[in-house]
């Protein structure tokens, strides 16, 4: 199996993609596929930017994280990028199942995400 590596950005689009209704930090991990140090240095970066990508909440007891509307550009314009660079290949991802990059690259739609309970167009 012939498997890339997956750059930065693209690893923080699946966060972003993953999170866009809430998620604990576990499940990015599964679902992002990194590795526990891996997950807590993204997370710090994208939870303490100037303008923050990825939101963390308290619920209960829990922590979770949530994309912000930041966060869901970030998804529209790498869809957009990825489109351009790769417009022969689809970008898969569904968020919370992700098929890993570059092997189908299917660009996800920007115009049916929301955020928390704003509609995004």
């Amino acid at each position: 199996m012939d498997k890339k590596r997956r750059d930065k950005h693209y690893i923080i689009f699946e966060i972003l993609g993953v999170a866009k209704d809430g998620i604990l930090k576990t499940q990015i991990m599964y679902r992002a596929n990194l590795s526990f140090t891996q997950l807590n240095d993204y997370l710090k970066f994208l939870v303490n930017k100037k303008i923050p990508l990825l939101e963390k909440k308290i619920v209960g007891d829990k922590e979770v994280y949530q994309t912000t509307k930041e966060g869901i550009e970030y998804i529209k314009v790498y869809t957009k990028i990825a489109e351009m660079l790769w417009p022969e290949q689809l970008l898969d991802v569904k968020f919370g199942s992700i098929t890993p990059y570059p092997n189908s690259l299917k660009v996800p739609y920007a115009n049916s995400l929301t955020v928390a309970s704003e509609k995004i167009e």
